[in-house]
């Protein structure tokens, strides 16, 4: 399980892919910044598992397409190992909207990134997913998990959990759902980013969700996702 990290200390980077050349430009640009420690690397999902239990990683990178064990499992096994403080796991992946990343997503990821991104993109990927303030490429992934769902059986009875947002609560979801930022969903409501947060915050707890991108998940999942305006 992951522990708990000290205010100020490094953000933890583990890396998990079956491509050595690939790993090692990771590992090189993780190590030139200051705020980020590289604290191993795997080439399989199993060995990528071990390997977040065993350093207490707080980001991992995960491809998804691996031998013994593919990215999608491991995500899911580090979800479950870390439980509340599992490590956030960024999905790497080759393809924009790859069905996998959006397995991996249900598995419990919190993001995802194109391998071939700028590394100043990658960069800003892995602070934004540790510091768990928005959904990383929100509007992409809510745009994955619809095609993704195309082909879907029927929603998912709503959890009576959901009855219990105020009408506040129940806008800032909505607006969550369809991929606004933060700042977007400020602007839509007339109030301040701090505001949003707060009541992303109490929205999350009282569905009982990890982040910003299982909310987008839970939405679709229970055909809550309201049509753009």
């Amino acid at each position: 399980m992951t522990t708990s990290q000290p205010t100020g200390s490094p953000i933890r980077v583990a890396l998990v892919d079956d491509q050595a050349l690939f790993r090692t430009g990771i590992r090189m640009l993780i190590d030139s910044q200051p705020d980020l420690q590289f604290v191993g690397e795997a080439g399989d999902g199993a060995e990528g598992a071990e390997l977040v239990r065993r350093t207490g990683a707080d980001v991992v990178l995960m491809d998804v397409r691996m031998p013994v064990m593919d990215g999608i499992t491991a995500t899911a096994r580090i979800v479950e190992q870390g439980g509340a403080d599992a490590a956030k796991v960024l999905v790497l992946t080759t393809f924009d909207f790859d069905e996998a990343a959006a397995k991996a997503i249900r598995a419990g990821a919190s993001g995802f990134v194109l391998k071939d991104a700028d590394p100043e993109f990658l960069l800003a990927a892995v602070r934004t997913v540790h510091a768990g303030t928005a959904v990383f490429a929100a509007s992409a992934t809510r745009e994955l998990l619809r095609r993704y769902d195309d082909s879907a059986s029927q929603a998912a009875a709503v959890p009576a959990a959901f009855a219990e947002l105020t009408p506040r609560e129940r806008e800032i979801f909505d607006l969550a759902a369809r991929g606004y930022s933060n700042s977007e969903i400020a602007q839509h409501e007339y109030v301040s980013e701090a505001t949003v947060k707060t009541h992303i915050s109490r929205v999350l707890t009282k569905l009982d969700l990890r982040d910003r991108v299982r909310l987008v998940v839970f939405a679709h999942e229970h055909g809550l996702v309201p049509k753009a305006e």
